[in-house]
């Protein structure tokens, strides 16, 4: 089995990178020419666990390659992934430019039969519409058949959901695309993984329904942990009773800062649009859309009421450090976008705080977006070093054992805004801190 990747983002990089594994001949192309260059030396364009050893190992062995001759790589493959970005437009709808342009690009080179694979999250249609174009473009005469597989990779464990994926969604027209696809995912079908086969405009609408459930989870917990916070419960005791029901599960139910990333804001604008396309108001998406940003606010909101400072005024902030633990919208991760850390951030400094951050991964990413605005630290304990409040935006692993007696000798006041909820709120009051979290009391 030969298999061409287009596209060697998130997405792509993980997709070849296993497919490989498994023992496939895979080409990975891309029109950026430094990322191939970098990746043919060897340098990893992303931060993902367990992603690098594979790629070295299967670029040695000769079934991973780099290239940027997009020509001779759809000639030569059977499969063709489009894993391009999809980014939303202003309106919140998917931008398809890329991949009309992949479709244009399979079309002219369309030398034998091939399997288009739509893997990049694209709006319900996009596979009628990708399919149109190669017609347009190639004729009538040549065959091909055009397949929608949506990725469901977690940032920070993408390696293992692609290697035991709780499903497998092929949406498809034809007997034979659907026996391609079964073979080139032939290791998921013998250990006898979920297999979904359907028409094409119900995989696509799977992976936004999918997104946008998650998204809405995580809008609900933190909504319950806002009224916990009011009514004095603990949310953590509530999720945990929900998600002993069956029906709920325990998966998503973490109260935060709100969510981020590349998926679920992109994903929930999309679905937004798409259903206003179709005429109807989806008001439970919209409402998540608009209570997911609340929260970010919500949350400088509750560092001031610590701080016992006006959060309105636009000076709120004067003469406070901020220590900022974590960046990434996730952990695992250097990735920035639509982080929770941007709003908070951008706010507090709007209104005169100083910001010292500090994250294992993210910083060269958040340096794009935050340039000389804030201090960045070389570890956790400069972050926190003569600091009047400490925030935990991100729940990385090496910010769960903290020396928090250490943490609160360097700061100069030992206010505590614990964002993820990793810290019990007995044990910080005992210490010293005057503390406060997410939905607990």
């Amino acid at each position: 089995m030969r298999v061409a990747v287009i596209g060697t983002g998130y997405v792509g990089l993980v997709t070849g990178s296993c497919l490989a594994e498994y023992g496939m001949y895979v080409t990975c192309v891309d029109i950026d020419k430094e990322k191939i260059d970098k990746l043919n030396n060897g340098e990893i364009p992303i931060y993902e666990p367990g992603l690098e050893p594979i790629i070295e190992k299967n670029v040695k062995e000769e079934r991973l390659k780099f290239t940027t001759d997009i020509d001779e790589t759809i000639k030569n493959n059977l499969v063709v992934f489009i894993a391009v970005g999809t980014p939303p437009k202003e309106n919140g709808s998917a931008d398809l430019t890329f991949v009309e342009n992949v479709a244009r690009k399979i079309a002219e080179n369309l030398n034998g039969y091939k399997v288009v694979v739509d893997k990049s999250t694209v709006p319900v249609g996009t596979g009628q519409h990708v399919k149109k174009i190669i017609r347009d473009v190639a004729g009538e005469s040549k065959r091909f058949d055009v397949v929608s597989n949506p990725e469901f990779l977690r940032e920070g464990a993408a390696v293992h959901d692609f290697m035991k994926p709780d499903r497998i969604v092929i949406g498809a027209e034809s007997e034979e695309a659907v026996a391609i696809m079964k073979d080139v995912y032939s290791a998921h079908y013998l250990n006898e993984a979920p297999f979904v086969i359907t028409n094409i405009e119900t995989a696509e609408m799977i992976k936004y329904a999918s997104n946008a459930f998650l998204a809405l989870k995580i809008t609900y917990i933190n909504e319950i942990a806002n009224l916990c916070d009011l009514a004095g419960a603990d949310v953590h005791k509530v999720a945990k009773a929900m998600g002993m029901d069956g029906r709920i599960s325990p998966k998503f139910l973490h109260p935060g800062p709100g969510y981020g990333g590349s998926c679920f804001p992109k994903d929930t604008q999309a679905l937004a649009y798409i259903a206003k396309e179709y005429g109807y108001d989806f008001n439970l998406i919209n409402t998540t859309i608009k209570v997911n940003e609340q929260q970010k606010f919500k949350m400088v909101e509750k560092i001031a009421q610590l701080l016992e400072v006006d959060h309105t005024k636009e000076n709120a902030f004067e003469n406070l450090t901020i220590g900022v633990l974590g960046l990434s919208f996730k952990p695992n991760t250097d990735d920035m976008r639509e982080s929770p850390s941007i709003t908070i951030i951008n706010e507090i400094v709007s209104k005169k705080g100083k910001i010292k951050a500090f994250d294992p991964i993210a910083t060269d990413n958040a340096k794009k977006i935050f340039g000389n605005s804030i201090n960045y630290c070389e570890d956790e304990y400069s972050a926190v070093e003569g600091a009047d409040c400490l925030v935990i935006l991100t729940e990385w692993n090496q910010f769960r054992k903290l020396d928090m007696q250490r943490i609160k000798n360097l700061m100069k006041k030992h206010y505590l805004a614990d964002l993820r909820n990793i810290y019990e709120p007995e044990k910080m009051h005992k210490l010293g801190f005057k503390y406060t979290s997410v939905g607990r009391g």
